[in-house]
């Protein structure tokens, strides 16, 4: 049974209709049909990624997180961290109220800082802490480049392998930038001499990130997650299923 039902997204969000039945073949091609699963987004709000809100790549990949979520978690809600020097905001983005939401959020919001990584991944470990779930969580951490704080990032990175949390990191802009560098080193950190657990994935969406198709997008954020839940059922990170 999936969390949320196919009627029940018609209903609700019938523009996400067509990624809802995306994302269930990605899950079920990638082993994972019928797991349960909090689901978070968190969004780079820097300076220089005014051109992905504007053009409404922040949007886009908001609706297919949703979309996402929806065969994952049962509340029809993904919360959502913006973040740049510091926290700008902790919210969260409903199936019902999807269209327009993130200019809605950002609306809100004050000047685009920089980026720094640890403080919104320190707001995703408060909320799922915070919520009593004994269920994986999937992060999907968009960003257009490296924090200012490489260490702290790093630090939190390792800290939460103990924790059932899975990180999926999402670059926006030119793949061969050396922005890139610092994710791809987080996504390649030694385990166990630096974490229990791989507890990381990276992979670019390129440019004009609306341009990776759905069926793409979905087995790229849910690619490693599989060998994660193992890894980490093994370990005693989370319970035997």
């Amino acid at each position: 049974m999936v969390a949320i039902s196919l009627k029940k997204v018609e209903e609700t969000a019938p523009a996400l209709v067509s990624l809802y039945k995306s994302a269930g073949v990605s899950l079920e091609k990638h082993g994972l049909g019928g797991l349960r699963a909090a689901v978070y987004l968190v969004v780079d709000y820097s300076g220089s990624m005014k051109p992905y809100y504007k053009d409404g790549s922040v949007q886009a990949l908001a609706d297919r997180v949703l979309g996402l979520s929806a065969h994952l978690d049962d509340d029809g809600r993904v919360p959502v961290v913006f973040f740049s020097t510091d926290v700008d905001a902790e919210t969260d983005i409903a199936l019902a109220g999807h269209r327009g939401r993130i200019d809605e959020i950002v609306a809100g919001l004050g000047h685009m800082g920089k980026t720094s990584y640890h403080l919104a991944m320190d707001a995703v470990i408060d909320h799922y802490l915070d919520s009593g779930s004994t269920h994986p969580a999937l992060v999907v951490f968009q960003t257009d480049g490296g924090p200012i704080n490489k260490l702290a990032a790093e630090r939190y990175l390792c800290k939460a392998a103990r924790l059932p949390l899975f990180w999926q990191f999402v670059g926006f802009g030119d793949p061969g930038s050396k922005q890139f560098d610092f994710l791809r080193k987080l996504d390649e950190l030694a385990v166990p001499h630096k974490r229990v657990v791989d507890n990381a994935g990276f992979f670019h969406a390129g440019a004009d990130p609306r341009k990776v198709s759905d069926a793409e997008l979905y087995d790229r954020l849910v690619a490693e997650f599989p060998k994660w839940l193992v890894a980490a059922r093994d370990l005693g990170i989370l319970p035997p299923v």
